[in-house]
């Protein structure tokens, strides 16, 4: 696998979630060579979160993606996400960051995925007021650490809202602290993703890549991208539009749901997943310049 990782005109490297693929390495590893892609975001690997791997298997995995020249562009940890409710205690999100502030070191990655910690019962404003004050403590270490903690448009107070993303930024105030956005989640969210990009993208550090339908029963179906109601397209146009570069990683969830309990990809997952990137390329071979 080349060590130059491969690009998307317009963005920065094409890389995926592995655990999608496969629980192992070599399962990961194997589905982005098949794409011919050599960046990865790493989450589970083996079943074990990324800040859970004992020293010796961390360093194993280190070492293979080296070998492999494979870089690392975003770590997905839990920190505030939907098992983490916002009257839980900071201890285990704190204790997680500092785990992959050392980790993230040695793979070169400073990108974190965070989320905004779901509600459990609290009025509205002290629900704000406790998320916004983790993620300011969060951040702060997060910034000394060198990293930047990129919060998802999914689970917690403003996973679901522009309005909020942006007071979110307002009352952290730091470079450390910038947004993912996941293409997909606008259709399981209610919520269109275009029309809330817009209101971001400024702010955009990393992207992830899915496609969804809402079936009649009001549940989610995943789909290849570009075969949903995501407007995967339109959101890859306004991102281009406004000079984002980084890279476009690829969480498909046609295999592996983990809000969903659905947390071990099967026997077909490398499959889909590889049919997942290559709808994402056929998308970007078709985007048209100009503005969005």
């Amino acid at each position: 696998m080349s060590s130059r990782p491969v690009t998307a005109p317009r963005f920065g490297p094409l890389a995926g979630i592995g655990d999608e693929a496969a629980p192992g390495a070599d399962g990961q590893l194997a589905a982005l060579r098949r794409l011919g892609w050599s960046a990865v975001e790493l989450r589970n690997v083996d079943g074990t979160a990324l800040a859970d791997l004992s020293p010796a298997a961390f360093g194993a995995l280190a070492r293979r993606l080296a070998d492999d020249g494979v870089s690392v562009v975003a770590v997905a940890s839990r920190i505030g996400n939907w098992s983490r409710p916002v009257t839980g205690g900071t201890g285990p999100d704190l204790a997680e960051l500092d785990v992959l502030a050392e980790r993230c070191a040695a793979l070169g990655c400073r990108l974190v995925r965070i989320m905004s910690y779901p509600n459990d019962g609290l009025p509205e404003r002290e629900w704000a007021d406790r998320a916004l004050a983790r993620i300011a403590v969060l951040t702060d270490r997060a910034a000394r650490a060198g990293l930047v903690l990129v919060h998802e448009n999914c689970a917690g107070w403003a996973g679901d809202r522009a309005d909020r993303a942006q007071r979110l930024l307002r009352a952290v105030d730091s470079p450390a602290l910038r947004l993912l956005f996941d293409i997909g989640n606008g259709v399981p969210y209610g919520y269109d993703a275009p029309a809330m990009l817009r209101e971001l993208a400024p702010y955009v550090a990393h992207v992830h890549i899915k496609d969804a339908v809402r079936l009649p029963d009001g549940s989610t179906a995943y789909t290849l991208p570009g075969e949903g109601a995501a407007q995967v397209a339109e959101c890859l146009r306004i991102l281009a539009a406004h000079g984002y570069r980084g890279a476009l990683s690829l969480e498909p969830h046609l295999a592996v749901r983990p809000h969903e309990g659905l947390v071990r990809a099967g026997a077909d997952a490398a499959d889909l997943f590889v049919r997942a990137g290559q709808a994402l390329v056929t998308l970007l071979d078709k985007l048209p310049d100009g503005p969005a």
